[in-house]
């Protein structure tokens, strides 16, 4: 009986610790998330008179700016539409109206698979919080204009336009980044047929037999089959590019809350049961699992960090939130979080772009930043 007694009150002060511990990581983030108001009005303001100018890194002491087209260009003013969802600061929404709409052309452009992230970030967050037609509007156009670059034989939306160029046909180039822009499409509706086919292809022909995942894979245009896998910005062509593998579990994590296909939500299990074991003691990861040098990614962390959220909701295992909260409390802690008025009024600090092209190495990144404020609002919404 005296043991029994014991347990329980050993059961009872875990579960008052662990209570506290969360109660602090809110604190913290909520912290966080006020700073992050700052850093972006400050960056809005100073930006604001430039035009097809979206932030990107703070390098060598200044703000680097990415295009209308540049990939990252929607994760400034979709960071402004979340915090001002979070705030409720007229503000932080007229700002946030003002960069998105400067990103209207992107509806029409076929060239790039990155139109999800350009588009969706800005614009899905702008029709929720404000059911403007608008907003839904040039979402449906650039959903067409992604969907054109599907491939029936293939059965994948095309990444990259570049290719062999000696025989192209024999280089449709699809990237894990990919499973990000499926969103968009499922979001419309009407383009089932292709985002199903896109993903299971990509179950099928990304993925190692431990479920980490390929940064490329090059297909025949003519037969659909797979000419080679390889990367282009992870240590090696075998080993695990850890943005690359976060992509992966947010992907499909996020393709089950769309579709309710238990095989996406199979897939982001295995993944996720890849990652965690393999994570340093703050669990943001080395820039590629694999590799030698070291350089902390805060936006592969960040990006992790609110997939583990999600996809705890959506099996009930506390490892995954567990894991989160780990990662949360490193990204917002003084390791990682700048100062209000510092590092570009960026918020995380050593993220790495694309390493092996010397590109983006150790420093602030506008979706790592994203992606860490919804991590961050999803904790405070459980």
């Amino acid at each position: 009986m005296k043991k029994l007694l014991l347990s329980f009150a050993l059961l009872a002060v875990v579960a008052m610790v662990g209570c506290s511990e969360q109660a602090a990581l809110k604190r913290d983030l909520k912290k966080a998330l006020k700073v992050a108001v700052e850093q972006n009005k400050q960056q809005a303001l100073r930006i604001s008179p430039l035009q097809d100018k979206f932030p990107r890194t703070f390098e060598n002491g200044e703000v680097k700016f990415t295009g209308t087209r540049g990939w990252v260009s929607g994760f400034f003013p979709a960071s402004l539409w979340l915090l001002y969802e979070h705030t409720g600061d007229e503000e932080l929404k007229a700002y946030a109206e003002n960069f998105t709409r400067r990103l209207e052309s992107l509806k029409d452009y076929k060239g790039t698979h990155d139109l999800g992230f350009m588009v969706y970030c800005p614009f899905g967050n702008a029709y929720r919080l404000t059911g403007d037609e608008y907003y839904k509007d040039v979402i449906k156009q650039a959903s067409a204009s992604l969907a054109s670059r599907f491939d029936p034989e293939v059965g994948c939306i095309r990444s990259w336009n570049t290719g062999r160029k000696e025989n192209p046909e024999l280089d449709f180039m699809v990237i894990i980044d990919n499973m990000m822009n499926l969103e968009m499409l499922e979001w419309c509706g009407g383009y089932s047929e292709i985002t199903r086919s896109h993903a299971d292809k990509t179950i099928e022909n990304h993925f190692r037999d431990d479920y980490s995942t390929f940064h490329v894979v090059a297909y025949n245009e003519l037969t659909g089959e797979v000419v080679e896998r390889r990367t282009k910005q992870g240590d090696a062509d075998a080993s695990a590019w850890a943005r690359g593998q976060s992509w992966g579990l947010y992907g499909y994590t996020m393709m089950y809350r769309m579709t309710g296909e238990k095989r996406y939500l199979e897939q982001a299990v295995k993944i996720a049961d890849y990652l965690i074991p393999r994570l340093p003691e703050d669990a943001i990861p080395n820039w590629d699992y694999d590799a030698e040098k070291q350089f902390k990614d805060s936006s592969a962390g960040s990006i992790m960090a609110s997939a583990l959220i999600e996809l705890y909701g959506h099996t009930q295992n506390k490892e995954y939130l567990t894991v989160a909260e780990r990662q949360l409390r490193s990204l917002s802690s003084e390791a990682y979080f700048a100062k209000v008025g510092e590092n570009g009024n960026f918020l995380l600090m050593h993220g790495v772009g694309h390493l092996p092209g010397n590109s983006e190495v150790d420093v602030p990144l506008s979706y790592g930043d994203y992606y860490f404020i919804e991590a961050a609002m999803r904790y405070l919404a459980l």
